[in-house]
């Protein structure tokens, strides 16, 4: 298993003091919150996004995804959500990140005409992606949040440069059990986000182990080279604790749950 943690557990903090973190507590990679009130986001110009890759190769981290804000589903003309979305594909492949995340962002709507917003944009956007050697994964999250919801979406599109981003705690809160979920998501997955809680009226990160979420029957379905990532909501929760001062309790954690059985 390797291992990751989204940059929206450490907001805003300089991309060395990332890297240096990722190395001191173990982790192999670092998912990039990229909006502009983080030191990435599309508008670094040439050089910046130059900067960012090698600091990131001379530390020895691999920058898994850049996590966007694309709401692929939603209503309103294609073409923005194309460009937005090109966009963050041009910037994964300035950074040498392999994935972009996108979200699904269709609530309001009746589910079929949002499934079928995302199949056609996720569709049009596909071959640039694949031109670029970047993988868009659609989240379980929002109007989509079980992996059944995603899981339809991608198996529409049918390109290998679609997948899906499993977020345990949205198919948690669809009532999917772990093995469905990853019985559905298996054709597409890219990798799985982790994360912890008190319930579900209650959403603000906890340690891993804390909470009541079913890491370890998560972890047990996923492949022993699959990237696992730790996205800790404290940009979100601001009176959360530290992530810093939890990351190598949560990878000892998350290694002991995905430790082979028998």
């Amino acid at each position: 298993m390797k291992l990751a943690f989204s940059t929206l557990g450490v907001p805003g903090m300089p991309i060395a003091d990332v890297i240096r973190l990722a190395v001191a507590h173990g982790y192999q990679g670092v998912e990039l919150r990229a909006h502009p009130d983080e030191p990435v986001h599309p508008g670094l110009s040439s050089a910046e996004r130059a900067d960012v890759a090698e600091k990131f190769k001379k530390g020895g981290v691999e920058i898994l995804t850049v996590a966007g804000y694309v709401r692929v589903a939603a209503e309103g003309d294609d073409q923005p959500v194309l460009d937005e979305l090109a966009g963050l594909v041009e910037l994964a492949r300035d950074l040498g990140a392999s994935h972009v995340r996108v979200f699904p962002g269709g609530g309001g709507l009746d589910p079929e005409v949002a499934d079928a917003n995302a199949a056609r944009r996720l569709g049009a956007a596909a071959p640039y992606a694949a031109d670029l050697g970047v993988r868009i994964l659609l989240e379980t999250h929002d109007s989509h949040r079980a992996g059944a919801d995603v899981a339809r979406i991608a198996g529409t599109v049918g390109h290998r440069q679609v997948g899906a981003l499993w977020d345990i705690m949205h198919t948690w809160l669809a009532g999917e059990e772990p093995a469905a979920s990853h019985a559905v998501l298996a054709p597409h997955l890219g990798y799985v986000q982790v994360k912890d809680i008190a319930s579900a009226q209650d959403s603000e990160p906890l340690a891993l182990g804390a909470g009541v979420l079913p890491l370890g029957a998560c972890l047990d379905t996923l492949d022993a080279d699959s990237w696992v990532c730790w996205e800790y909501e404290k940009r979100w929760h601001p009176d959360a604790a530290e992530l810093p001062g939890l990351l190598t309790a949560g990878r000892e954690h998350l290694l002991r749950l995905g430790a082979p059985k028998g």
